[in-house]
């Protein structure tokens, strides 16, 4: 592999970071954090037009065909920038599961229309037991008329309320189902759900016998089991990247703000305990994101080691965003957590996405499963 970014990937990656700066400033982000869904229909249209939708899509569906680690080069600066909106959940949770698993009908419906930006989708997942193992989806589904009746409830699903479907996981007949529910159905209802992170709202989806076709099926036992899981990893990395992201503005912030600050008649950066923590703050931001990049390299290239660098990757960025938040704070001292100051707001996307695909407790103990099952293998 190349300890580094193409030249391509790095143009990709500049370009990215124009666009948000010029479209995604910090007062644009604030002013949809204060709204009821944290989406801008503009600000989507232009990004459609960056081609940003299609990034992961091969381009017989519209998309363009790229890689893992161009994917990772863009969410690092989405996150950077604390961009909100839909992106994360219709472009790697959704189109990942239908880009696995659909018919090839289903693609060209669902695929195309997310690479023209003209639709918006998420995840239902998460149930009661708030657990991202696919054995723990418990919510009913069975065949009536021709179709499907759908009756549960999800939790915590990402922008449902302005996803225009929802790729929905229930239980058909006893195995693991996926079932694509346009945001019209009858019996299906958003809920909005209180979030530390304003930039990602969160909602529980209930489906009081919410009836969709036959179609609407997109895979079912293994298949949708395996679909589930390559969208969870996509997502994975490219959460982690965009951890990564904010990991490194949190840091320019810190720095700049100790360069300025005067205490006792000189900089607080020049007092050591600040540069330590600045200091701890370089080693994980860069450590995380040597991990990211790796994970979404080890995905391009389908290694045998792939599973086990996604979760190593966002094990060590979930304890790292959180601390790197922390030592941003306190560089910050008391005026670190106000509301005036950006620092708080990448703290609470840091508590957010910790959590969010298993957090680190819940992908160490991944890796150790993996591990033991990889011996196992070679013993035999």
């Amino acid at each position: 592999m190349q300890f580094g970014l193409s030249e391509t990937q790095q143009t990709l990656k500049n370009t990215t970071r124009q666009f948000l700066a010029a479209e995604c400033p910090s007062s644009e982000v604030r002013r949809l954090i204060e709204t009821d869904s944290a989406f801008d229909s503009a600000l989507w249209k232009k990004m459609a037009d960056q081609g940003w939708m299609g990034i992961l899509i091969p381009e017989e569906y519209g998309g363009f065909g790229m890689g893992m680690v161009e994917m990772a080069a863009v969410l690092e600066e989405m996150g950077r920038a604390l961009l909100p909106g839909p992106y994360l959940s219709t472009v790697l949770l959704a189109g990942s599961a239908i880009q696995h698993a659909g018919s090839e009908a289903q693609k060209q419906q669902y695929l195309g229309a997310i690479c023209r930006g003209e639709a918006k989708a998420t995840l239902a997942f998460l149930e009661e037991s708030a657990c991202w193992s696919p054995e723990r989806v418990r919510m009913h589904a069975y065949a009536h008329n021709g179709g499907y009746v759908l009756s549960g409830s999800k939790r915590f699903v990402p922008d449902a309320a302005v996803a225009d479907f929802v790729v929905c996981a229930a239980r058909l007949d006893g195995e693991l189902a996926l079932f694509i529910v346009p945001s019209s159905a009858s019996g299906m209802a958003a809920r909005p759900t209180p979030a530390l992170d304003g930039t990602r709202k969160l909602y529980e989806l209930m489906f009081d016998a919410a009836a969709v076709p036959e179609g609407a099926l997109l895979a079912k036992g293994d298949r949708a089991v395996a679909a589930l899981e390559h969208a969870f990893a996509v997502s994975t990395v490219g959460l982690v990247a965009e951890m990564v992201g904010g990991m490194q503005r949190l840091l320019e912030i810190a720095v700049e703000y100790a360069k300025t600050r005067k205490q006792f008649g000189r900089p607080i950066g020049q007092f050591q305990a600040v540069q330590h923590m600045c200091a701890d703050m370089l080693v994980w931001s860069e450590s995380s994101r040597s991990a990211a990049y790796f994970a979404a390299w080890a995905m391009s290239e389908n290694t045998p080691e792939a599973a086990t660098a996604v979760s190593v990757a966002k094990a060590y960025a979930s304890d790292s965003y959180r601390e790197v938040g922390n030592r941003a704070i306190q560089v910050h001292g008391g005026m670190g957590f106000t509301w005036e100051n950006d620092v708080h707001l990448y703290y609470r996307r840091a508590k957010g996405s910790e959590i969010a695909f298993g957090d680190a407790t819940w992908h160490r103990e991944r890796i150790a499963k993996l591990v033991v099952d990889r011996s196992d293998l070679l013993v035999r």
